[in-house]
């Protein structure tokens, strides 16, 4: 397996200039993550699943905080309004702890991508030599 130290000057110079241009953005992704709650981050990131996911607990959320709004004034007693509250706690308190868990995982999953980023480009230059 080639490694960076194994590249020319101008070897190195084309790897840096190509990922620099691939790589991903702690800081960025950081700042995606304010917004986390709807999954922008992951999308960043290229982790569509769970970005979705989150996307769709978000709208849950939000959908179950509505209707117990609406039902808290056609509901005379009230049990649907607790029903949708609870729902919207539950899917609310989930979505934090996930955001939260992400505030320390994000800078792993930005290391993994831009090694595997410099990897790839590696791979590429060596094929060039040949």
């Amino acid at each position: 397996m080639t490694t960076k130290n194994d590249l020319s000057l101008k070897e190195l110079l084309v790897l840096n200039s190509e990922a620099r241009s691939m790589e991903k953005s702690l800081a960025l992704c950081y700042m995606m993550l304010l917004g986390g709650h709807l999954g922008i981050h992951r999308f960043y990131l290229k982790r569509y699943k769970s970005a979705v996911t989150q996307l769709l607990l978000f709208l849950l959320a939000m959908s179950s905080y509505i209707t117990s709004l609406i039902f808290t004034e056609l509901d005379e007693n009230n049990a649907l309004f607790i029903v949708f509250i609870i729902l919207f706690i539950i899917t609310a308190l989930a979505l934090t702890i996930w955001v939260i868990i992400d505030l320390f995982i994000v800078p792993k999953y930005i290391r993994q991508w831009n090694a595997q980023v410099e990897s790839d480009l590696i791979n590429q230059i060596v094929q060039m030599r040949q």
